[in-house]
């Protein structure tokens, strides 16, 4: 793997519309919340800025947005994080647009309005930006179809990492070629099928038996990793005040890419992401909550 660390982030970018509650509604329930707030998100978007500030050598964004004020904002953020936008897509359609309501706790609820990301394809430019990448990151954001070419343009020997995020059917040609899933507790039961039960590890050897590597994570349990033919690894979570979790995971697996582009072990890589995870719920936003490099590595003790 090249020590040069090139990631490519193949995703969704949305502004975000948050709104602090007291409490999530009941269905048919209004309630009064705190002042609009307007930032750039997205899980696409949100991860490519989490591996750029992560310090992978060069991060490019492949997605869509429209010819509009939040274009220019997602735009703005990621330029600033050092991610190259020059293969986003610009169209004559919405910018997608994400509905989120906060609780006291950090705890979100979200709509996503998908606008532009659903028209995001994957094209000659994008697939050879994508073949002289290290690590290629996807979420679930966009179509399935731009996933799975997404994945066939990665070179051999590039690794194809997959957020299966927000949780839907794979597949089978994505199964193939997934090299590390990344999901959490509800989205691994949701791949895993109901006979599996709840019981972590026992997830992890139901992937397993379709992916060679799987990252399980647990909130503030911290995460599991799992690759074939090795013991399973726990990776703690860090105690901290959690202020908003939006973006949260995002951040996590824009690290874990970075890292891996870098050429750290798997276990290693979710060190790094579960630091970078826990410093940006401190925080508010999603992209703006996204920590340096050296804030990672002063927490996960590798400084």
């Amino acid at each position: 793997m090249s020590t040069d660390g090139r990631v490519v982030v193949v995703g969704s970018a949305n502004v975000d519309l948050v709104v602090d509650v007291p409490r999530h509604p009941a269905g048919g329930e209004t309630i009064l919340g705190g002042d609009l707030r307007r930032s750039p998100g997205g899980k696409g978007a949100n991860q490519a800025a989490g591996a750029a500030r992560a310090g992978a050598a060069e991060t490019s964004f492949v997605g869509a947005v429209g010819r509009d004020d939040s274009a220019d904002l997602l735009l703005a953020s990621l330029r600033r994080a050092g991610v190259k936008t020059d293969l986003v897509w610009r169209l004559d359609v919405p910018t997608g647009t994400a509905l989120i309501t906060v609780s006291p706790d950090g705890e979100n609820a979200i709509v996503v309005a998908p606008g532009a990301n659903s028209h995001l394809a994957v094209e000659a430019p994008q697939a050879e930006r994508i073949a002289a990448a290290d690590v290629v990151l996807a979420q679930l954001e966009i179509p399935l179809d731009v996933v799975r070419a997404a994945a066939a343009a990665r070179r051999p020997g590039a690794l194809f990492v997959l957020n299966a995020a927000p949780s839907r059917p794979l597949p089978e040609e994505v199964w193939e070629a997934v090299d590390v899933l990344v999901v959490n507790e509800h989205e691994a039961a949701d791949l895993a099928g109901p006979s599996v039960g709840v019981d972590t590890e026992a997830l992890a050897d139901a992937l397993l038996e379709r992916v060679p590597a799987a990252v399980v994570t647990l909130g503030g349990q911290g995460s599991l990793v799992a690759r074939r033919g090795e013991p399973p690894v726990r990776v703690p979570a860090h105690r901290v005040v959690a202020v908003d979790t939006t973006g949260a995971g995002d951040t996590y697996c824009g690290v874990l890419a970075a890292a891996l582009a870098r050429g750290e072990a798997l276990p290693e890589a979710a060190r790094l992401a579960a630091a970078a995870g826990a410093l940006a719920v401190t925080r508010p936003g999603a992209q703006d909550a996204v920590p340096a490099a050296s804030e990672v590595a002063a927490l996960a003790g590798t400084a």
